[in-house]
């Protein structure tokens, strides 16, 4: 796998223009992070901004899948500002994101759940290299909280923990 330091992470995210300046808080009685051994739990996050829903919407109905797509984008950014929260900024410290699971609300008859679920995908590989690469579910469903179109969760396998 390749090694890409804090440096590297810190540029990617620069160059993509994303800033993690603030990571979600939990909305009920739960935490966003979870240790487990060597292994960090991330509880699901979705396109938020600011505590607040960003996208709201059901595929199928009133999206397209490039805007699902783009607010999966989002939900990978929260996940991306709980780990960086979680490690202090420390990057280097992740092994492996081991695994995804993503939540896409839609109707019935909607069958691209893994192509809305990439915009996930493709930010932790982009930023994290071949380190983001992981196991992946795209599932669809008929509901999410505050009717957002997009949740994600992932589990990270941590050095040093």
């Amino acid at each position: 796998m390749s090694s890409i330091g804090n440096a590297d992470v810190n540029r990617r995210l620069g160059e993509l223009g994303i800033e993690l300046s603030a990571a979600p808080d939990p909305v009920a009685n739960y935490v966003s992070v979870r240790y487990a051994g060597d292994l960090l739990f991330l509880s699901g996050a979705g396109p938020f901004r600011d505590g607040k829903p960003a996208v709201k919407g059901r595929l199928g109905e009133d999206m397209t899948v490039d805007e699902g797509y783009q607010a999966a984008r989002l939900t990978g950014i929260n996940l991306l500002a709980l780990l960086n929260r979680e490690l202090k900024g420390e990057w280097d410290r992740i092994e492996q994101v081991v695994k995804v699971q993503g939540f896409v609300r839609c109707t019935p008859d909607f069958e691209q759940q893994p192509a809305v679920i990439n915009g996930v995908s493709d930010l932790l590989v982009e930023v994290l290299g071949d380190r983001g690469r992981h196991a992946r579910t795209a599932l669809g469903v008929t509901a999410l909280p505050f009717a957002i179109p997009v949740e994600a969760e992932m589990i990270v396998k941590i050095k040093g923990s």
